[in-house]
């Protein structure tokens, strides 16, 4: 379907038909959907599915969960509960483990529904049947995903239950939600088309490829790395489940018009003017038109992309200068962040954005670092995602990428590593080509080392990983996956160096961490769930 006839359908489903979900798992929500004379038409079937679909995932989320890590630092407000999350201050009350909780099992059942009912549809195709049967059970298992990631055991849901058998659920352990996980992942993939064979109006829809790329996914969060490899090698070799590449501009990939890229897997879809999202009203710099800045990149973020010789700016040869930091850089630090002195382009204009301290000659300084104002909280703002065709307010119909090319031979590499089978030739497939698309000439950036060891080469691909693909809501997962999380989330996070030469030699102290691995690798089971139901259980260290 194309995505403006996606949104109608969505529109459709949740205005005529007054679709709102249930707030609780133990809320049966009392709409059109349960009703069984609804069930005539393969067009409300596929209704229902494209609000499943609408339930997977959000840009707030999207973005805000950078802010839950060490990339971002969420400055004015508690959005999505990251500046809770990331500070450690947070316990079972908090709004965020109960909307993700909510949001999550409302999109289970919507799938449930569907999966339950589409029966009933009197002379459906039976191909069309398949396979919107088999989206559903992509979205239940992605959705089982994300809550595995969060809160560990969870209850598994794989039919609808009713307002009493809620009241006694009881979570389900990891190993069996894995499971399940898996084995709808498999079991869809065989049903589902590849992207080559989605025409033009189906552009959007879950693939194979999906499956596949999320198989992976759920494979690397459990460090079950042969698994990882096995995945990965299906879509990397051969196009049984799709023909993928990387797109050949790191910048340009996130721009509207190469939307439905070779390297896009499985997105967020927008609709402009229709269903749209605002986010950079509170993240792109004010001389643009934003409203404040909210969300900002950290001063750990940019440290973290090398010279253009492939070099850690920390490295003896690197030649960075700390007073002139932002020259010889990895090209996608300018394509993700903007700094002080930054360049910005718009609809072929371009500008310098001033962010230091009484720095711009014409003193207006809308962008200007000032403690307590509404520009940036670290010095930095974010340039990755800005859509040159927003509307007013930023609001865009860019689709957001969840899983692209780029991340599946980053999975690859980092899984061969871990299996001590890094060569030359998986080099050269993942990190150079990933290099090589981001501009990187010199050789020291490209070539394989033989005489480097798997320490070396994992924190290599770790790094590769976190500035690839920053600002895109993945850093957090990685750093709990790689339990280094209490390292990287303990202490100050800092900003641009603006501040007083006395602190930290003068990079702005923004938010102090707290990470405690004894309980935080873990969200709590939200208190109001808990209440509804005492035979929810409670994490370790949590009340």
């Amino acid at each position: 379907m194309t995505k403006f006839n996606n949104y109608i359908i969505i529109l459709l489903a949740f205005t005529s038909l007054c679709w709102t979900g249930c707030k609780e798992l133990d809320l049966a929500p009392e709409n059109t959907f349960t009703d069984l004379t609804y069930w005539d038409s393969e067009a409300k079937a596929q209704s229902v599915l494209n609000t499943a679909y609408s339930q997977m995932y959000g840009s707030s989320r999207f973005f805000y969960n950078e802010a839950t890590s060490d990339n971002a630092f969420n400055g004015r407000g508690d959005t999505e509960g990251a500046a809770s999350l990331a500070a450690g201050t947070y316990d079972p009350s908090l709004g965020r483990l109960q909307g993700e909780w909510n949001s999550n099992y409302t999109g289970i059942k919507t799938c449930n529904i569907l999966l339950e009912n589409i029966d009933r549809v009197p002379n459906m195709d039976e191909g069309n049947k398949a396979r919107m049967m088999a989206e559903a059970r992509f979205i239940r298992a992605f959705l089982h995903f994300q809550l595995m990631t969060w809160f560990g055991d969870v209850p598994l849901l794989s039919k609808d239950i009713t307002i009493e058998e809620a009241q006694e659920v009881v979570r389900t352990p990891k190993a069996q939600v894995l499971e399940f996980i898996l084995e709808e992942l498999d079991q869809v993939s065989l049903t589902l088309p590849t992207q080559q064979d989605l025409t033009d109006s189906e552009r959007g829809r879950i693939t194979a490829g999906a499956a596949m790329a999320l198989k992976a996914r759920v494979h690397l969060y459990e460090g079950q790395w042969q698994e990882v490899v096995l995945a990965t090698e299906n879509l990397i070799n051969g196009d049984a489940y799709g023909r993928y590449g990387l797109f050949p501009s790191y910048e340009g990939l996130f721009l509207p018009e190469n939307e439905y890229s070779q390297e896009d897997i499985l997105s967020l879809q927008y609709v402009p003017q229709f269903r749209t999202w605002g986010q950079f009203f509170d993240m792109a710099p004010l001389s643009a038109g934003a409203r404040l800045n909210a969300l900002a990149p950290t001063q750990e973020l940019v440290d973290s992309y090398m010279t253009e010789e492939g070099l850690a700016i920390d490295h003896p040869d690197s030649g960075y200068d700390e007073e002139n930091p932002y020259v010889n850089r990895d090209p996608r630090l300018s394509a993700t962040v903007v700094y002080h002195e930054y360049e910005w382009e718009e609809n072929g204009a371009t500008r310098t954005i001033y962010i230091k301290p009484g720095s711009d000659p014409d003193s207006s300084a809308p962008d200007e670092y000032v403690p307590g104002s509404s520009s940036t909280t670290t010095g930095y703002y974010t340039r990755k995602y800005f859509d040159p065709t927003h509307l007013v307010q930023f609001a865009s119909g860019l689709n957001l990428m969840l899983i692209r090319y780029a991340d599946v031979l980053l999975m690859y590499a980092e899984a061969k590593n871990e299996l001590g089978q890094l060569d030359e030739s998986t080099w050269d497939l993942t990190i150079r080509a990933l290099r090589e698309r981001a501009g990187f000439d010199a050789a020291t950036a490209l070539q394989f080392t033989s005489g480097l060891g798997q320490e070396e080469y994992r924190e290599i691909i770790r790094t590769e990983r976190r500035v690839e693909l920053a600002m895109e809501g993945l850093r957090i997962f990685d750093i709990r996956r790689w339990r280094i999380a209490e390292d990287v989330l303990n202490g100050w996070a800092h900003g641009a160096k603006f501040g007083p030469p006395s602190e930290d030699d003068g990079y702005l102290r923004v938010n102090l961490r707290s990470f405690d691995p004894s309980k935080h690798y873990l969200w709590p089971i939200p208190r109001d769930e808990r209440n509804l139901n005492p035979n929810l259980t409670q994490n370790p260290g949590w009340n």
